[in-house]
C-alpha cells in the first residue's frame, strides 16, 4: 500500500510538472489543473445569457482553430503539432479526445481548412495537406522563403478575391527591415509569385473581412510607456502603409526612426485604438452580426499594470467602432489564469476560444 501511495504521488507530481512545462508562457505559470478549473468557473464573466465551459484541456499551446463538417476542431499548436480535438459526441460537455495529425512543425500558427485540403502556415513556409477527416497526408510546400526570427506567427486566410493572404510580423521591436515581406501582409496564388498587399504593420496576427474589406489587429511597439502606443485595429487596403516603424497609431512618432521616414510616405492612421500592450491576436466578424467583431486580447507582458487578457466586442458604426467587454476575468489582481488567442463561431452560434497559456479550449454558448 505504501509503495502504491508513493507511486501515485510520483505520477501526480509528474503530471503537474508536465502541466507547468506546457502552460508556461512569457515566464508565467498557470495554477495547477484543479485550482485552475475552479478559478475559470469563478472568475470568467460573460454577458447575461452566455455560459462558458472547458471544452478541452492539457493541449499544450493551442492557437488557431478550424471546424470540420463533423464538428471536430483542427488546431494549430505552438508546441509543433496540428491536432484534431474531437467533438463532444458522448454528451458530457467536453471533447472526446485529442489526436496529433502532424508533428515536428516549425511554430505552426496559421490554419485553413477548405474541403479536403488543410493549409498550415509555419514560421518559414506554407504547407498543403490532404485531409480525410481523421488524418493529414501528402504534404506539399506551396510557399517557402518566409523570413524566420522575431515575431514567429504566420496567419493565413483566403480572401474574397480567391487569393491566399499571409501576415508576416517584424523581426524586431523597432527597426528598418531588410526583407520586404517583414511587417507586411502578402498575397499569392498557389504556384504564383507573392505580392505585397500592405506594409507598415508591425505584427498583425489577426485579420478578417467585413463587406469585402480587410480589418486587422496590430501589436504596437514596446518601451514607450504603459499606454503608448495603441495596439491597433486597421482597415487594411491594398498598397497602403500603416506607419511602423516610423509612426505608431495615428500620431505617435517613433523616437529613433521617425526622422528616417522616406520622403512622400503618408502612413494610413489606425481605424481604432485598443490601448497599449493589450496584444490582440485575432479578430472575427460574426456571421449573423456583420457589424460586430470579437477581438481576443492575449494580454500585456511589459506594462506596470496588466491590461488585456479578455475578449472584446467591437461594434462598427460607419467610420468608427466602440468597444464592449465580452469575456473578462482571465486576469485578476495581477494574477493571470488564461490568455485568449483565437475565436471560432460554430454553425449553431456557439463560440470556441483557444488559450495557449492554460493549454485549453473553451466553449461559450447561449442559454
Amino acid at each position: 500500500m505504501k509503495k502504491f501511495l508513493i507511486f501515485t504521488s510520483i505520477l501526480a507530481l509528474s503530471a503537474l510538472i508536465a502541466w507547468w512545462r506546457l502552460g508556461t508562457v512569457n515566464g508565467a505559470t498557470p495554477p495547477p489543473p484543479g485550482q485552475w478549473e475552479f478559478l475559470i468557473r469563478e472568475q470568467i464573466k460573460l454577458p447575461a445569457g452566455y455560459n462558458l465551459s472547458i471544452f478541452a484541456a492539457n493541449l499544450g499551446q493551442p492557437r488557431v482553430m478550424q471546424m470540420t463538417p463533423q464538428g471536430d476542431l483542427l488546431v494549430s499548436n505552438y508546441a509543433g503539432t496540428v491536432d484534431l480535438v474531437q467533438a463532444d459526441r458522448d454528451g458530457d460537455g467536453r471533447s472526446d479526445g485529442r489526436a496529433e495529425l502532424a508533428r515536428g512543425l516549425n511554430t505552426p500558427h496559421g490554419l485553413l481548412l477548405e474541403g479536403n485540403t488543410v493549409f498550415v502556415a509555419e514560421e518559414h513556409r506554407v504547407v498543403k495537406y490532404d485531409f480525410d477527416g481523421a488524418t493529414l497526408s501528402d504534404p506539399r510546400v506551396i510557399l517557402e522563403g518566409i523570413p524566420e526570427g522575431g515575431h514567429a506567427s504566420r496567419t493565413l486566410n483566403r480572401g474574397p478575391d480567391g487569393l491566399l493572404y499571409l501576415a508576416v510580423g517584424s523581426s524586431c521591436n523597432s527597426c528598418i527591415e531588410d526583407h520586404p515581406w517583414r511587417a507586411a501582409i502578402i498575397r499569392f496564388r498557389e504556384g504564383g509569385t507573392p505580392e505585397i498587399f500592405a506594409q507598415g504593420l508591425r505584427n498583425t496576427v489577426g485579420f478578417d473581412w467585413r463587406a469585402g474589406v480587410m480589418y486587422g489587429v496590430d501589436n504596437g511597439r514596446d518601451n514607450m510607456g504603459d499606454d503608448v502606443p495603441d495596439d491597433e485595429v486597421n482597415r487594411i487596403e491594398a498598397g497602403k502603409h500603416y506607419g511602423w516603424p516610423y509612426l505608431h497609431g495615428s500620431t505617435v512618432k517613433d523616437p529613433g526612426l521617425f526622422d528616417s521616414m522616406p520622403a512622400g510616405l503618408a502612413p494610413t492612421p489606425q481605424f481604432h485604438g485598443l490601448g497599449g500592450h493589450v496584444a490582440p491576436l485575432s479578430i472575427l466578424f460574426l456571421k449573423n452580426q456583420p457589424d460586430v467583431a470579437l477581438v481576443a486580447e492575449h494580454g500585456s507582458w511589459n506594462r506596470s499594470k496588466k491590461s488585456g487578457y479578455r475578449i472584446i466586442r467591437l461594434v462598427f458604426d460607419g467610420e468608427s467602432a466602440r468597444e464592449k467587454i465580452f469575456m473578462e476575468g482571465c486576469e485578476k489582481d495581477e494574477t493571470v489564469i488564461c490568455r485568449p488567442v483565437d475565436t471560432l463561431e460554430a454553425p449553431d452560434g456557439s463560440l470556441f476560444v483557444s488559450d495557449d497559456y492554460a493549454g485549453a479550449i473553451y466553449r461559450i454558448s447561449k442559454g
